[in-house]
This record gives C-alpha cells, sequence and structure tokens, in this order.
C-alpha cells in the first residue's frame, strides 16, 4: 500500500528501517526481558488477591482511603455495588496478568518476525502504540485514585505517601513492598514501549531511502538510482573501456577477408 507524497511514493507496509532505528529495536529487546520476567512474577502471585483487599482494609483503618466494607453493605442492604476503585477492583489484577502475558507473547513474536524481515515499522507502531496505552491504564489503576468516600480522598495509594511502615503491625510489610514494586516495573515496562514506538515513528517518517520492498542491512544498501553508476565503475576496473568506435574496429578487424582465410587454415 502506499501514495503519492512529494515527489515519491510513500510506502506504509514494505519499508526499510533506519540503521538508528534498527539496531535500537535490535537492543531495546533484552532490556524489555528484563523488565517483562519479574512483571510476570508479580503479577502472577498477586492474582487473585494476595494483597489488595488487605491494603485497602489497612488504608481504611488510617482513614487513608474508602472503606472495603461497602461491598458488604451493599449486599445486606440489597443495594447496588458501589463503583469500586480501579486500585481495590480485581479488574486491574486480572487485568495486569492478561498484559504481562500479551507483552510476552509479542515480544517472542517480535524476535521472530526480526529476524525473519517482515517486521516491518507499520505493524511496530501499532502494536507499540496499543502497550502503551494498556501500560499507561495500568499505572493510572496502581497508583490509586479512590474517591469513593468523600470524606477520605485519596489520589494515589496510601504505601505510596507514606511508605510501608503502617503494614508492619499486620504482617504484611513484603506485600506492601510487592505493591511498590509492580508499579515501578511497570513504569519501567511503559518506558520501554514509548522508546520502541519512538524508533518506529521515526521509521514511519517519509523518506524515499525507506519506501523499499526490503529490509536489508545499511552496509549493503544502495540507494535508488546509484546501482546503475556502481556497475559501471566495476565494469571500467575489470575490463577496457567501451566505445562506438571500438565496437566498429572489433568489426571490420572480424571482417577481414585475409584474416578469416588465415583464422581457417590454422
Amino acid at each position: 500500500m502506499k501514495f503519492n507524497l512529494g515527489t515519491g511514493s510513500y510506502h506504509w507496509v514494505h519499508r526499510r528501517w533506519p540503521r538508528v532505528s534498527r539496531k535500537a529495536t535490535l537492543w531495546l529487546m533484552p532490556i524489555e526481558l528484563i523488565g517483562l520476567i519479574p512483571l510476570l512474577v508479580i503479577f502472577g502471585i498477586a492474582q487473585p488477591d494476595l494483597y489488595r483487599t488487605r491494603m485497602w482494609q489497612i488504608g481504611w483503618d488510617h482513614r487513608l482511603n474508602s472503606n472495603p466494607a461497602v461491598i458488604l453493605f451493599a449486599y445486606a442492604n440489597h443495594t447496588p455495588q458501589p463503583n469500586i476503585p480501579l486500585i481495590w477492583s480485581r479488574t486491574l489484577t486480572d487485568f495486569n496478568v492478561a498484559i504481562s502475558i500479551v507483552s510476552l507473547f509479542f515480544l517472542l513474536s517480535k524476535l521472530i518476525a526480526f529476524i525473519m524481515k517482515v517486521w516491518w515499522p507499520v505493524a511496530a507502531t501499532s502494536i507499540n502504540v496499543a502497550l502503551v496505552v494498556l501500560y499507561a491504564v495500568s499505572v493510572y489503576g496502581q497508583v490509586g485514585r479512590d474517591h469513593l468516600d468523600p470524606r477520605y480522598p485519596a489520589n494515589a495509594a496510601w504505601y505510596f505517601r507514606y511508605g510501608c511502615d503502617f503494614a508492619r503491625p499486620y504482617g504484611s510489610y513484603s506485600s506492601c513492598r510487592i505493591a511498590q514494586s509492580s508499579l515501578g516495573v511497570t513504569l519501567y515496562m511503559l518506558v520501554v514501549y514509548l522508546l520502541n514506538l519512538g524508533f518506529a515513528a521515526y521509521a514511519m517518517k517519509p523518506n524515499k531511502d525507506n519506501d523499499l520492498m526490503t529490509d536489508e542491512d545499511d552496509d549493503d544498501y544502495v540507494p535508488p538510482g546509484k546501482e546503475t553508476s556502481n556497475l559501471e565503475m566495476q565494469g571500467m576496473a575489470g575490463a577496457m573501456p567501451f566505445t562506438p568506435r571500438t565496437q566498429a574496429f572489433h568489426t571490420l578487424n572480424r571482417d577481414l577477408p585475409l584474416r578469416q582465410d588465415a583464422q581457417r587454415y590454422t
């Protein structure tokens, strides 16, 4: 797929990676894996409810957020369930597990596609935009905005504002540290995907040298329009110059009668 852009044709799909973007994408893969492994572990052990409700209750005991008993009150009074803040909902826990698994799948797919040279910038841009959005939602949820109880509004979870000392008497200090670490690793992954997105977007920048059907190394790449001149230079280096006059002398020499008779009897 392409359309005219200026004097050339802009290719949406088959585009060549610039050297900077290609090298950066390659080096970001192990960096992405370094963050993805602890993320899978943290989100995996947090499911279904390693510390979520416990942190919610500790915050309420110190009047730092809403009361987790609102769920029981709703059941007891036969009233609709309130809109639970995202940080205290199981939705966020399951969401985090899902995006970590999706990230692993895309990392493996990207590695295979990169080796086979079918990891085109348009695919990288689309996938990284989606991952950036997913991780931004995860960061927003983990920060912990809780305005369910207007008496005790919280713009961030208490363990980010005051640390984990409140959790020591409850024997949940380690769980609190895991909750803090999950946000740190998620931010790390968000930065990685933002970098990936930036390099992919740079590769999508209009550039006639990138509008190619292949993705060869820069060392082997010959810009369009220069292939003919290179071939001519190689021909001049390995053979004598060829001109119309040279062709005429070769033809005249080949057609001389005495030369033909001499070749016939030798």
